[in-house]
């Protein structure tokens, strides 16, 4: 069977509420956020990253800082804003409901 499609489908969905994850407690530049996804086996590579930490940060979910590197130009940290914790929680509600809903079905088979 092929599952790569529905796969990545489903670690589409999924990968926001990943990131927000991974800002919950210490802001991040973003080579670390892709480094943290890739340790827990979450693949994202700079081209689908960035668009969507924009996007979160227009929302009003993320802010960010410049920071001066010793190694080159300087970086930008993201981390949570007040409205992004609120919604990262209330993600967090959703999914445990999914993942209830997904049990639930898989034990009343």
């Amino acid at each position: 069977m092929k599952t790569d499609n529905t796969r990545a489908q489903m670690r589409k969905g999924v990968l926001e509420y990943c990131i927000l994850l991974t800002l919950e407690n210490k802001p991040r530049y973003s080579s670390d956020i892709i480094e943290n996804l890739e340790q827990s086996k979450m693949i994202v590579v700079e081209g689908t990253l960035y668009p969507m930490l924009n996007r979160l940060k227009n929302e009003g979910y993320l802010n960010y800082r410049w920071e001066e590197s010793l190694q080159g130009p300087p970086r930008k940290y993201y981390e949570l804003s007040e409205t992004g914790k609120l919604f990262l929680h209330e993600l967090g509600n959703a999914w445990n409901e999914l993942v209830d809903a997904i049990f639930h079905i898989n034990n009343n088979k």
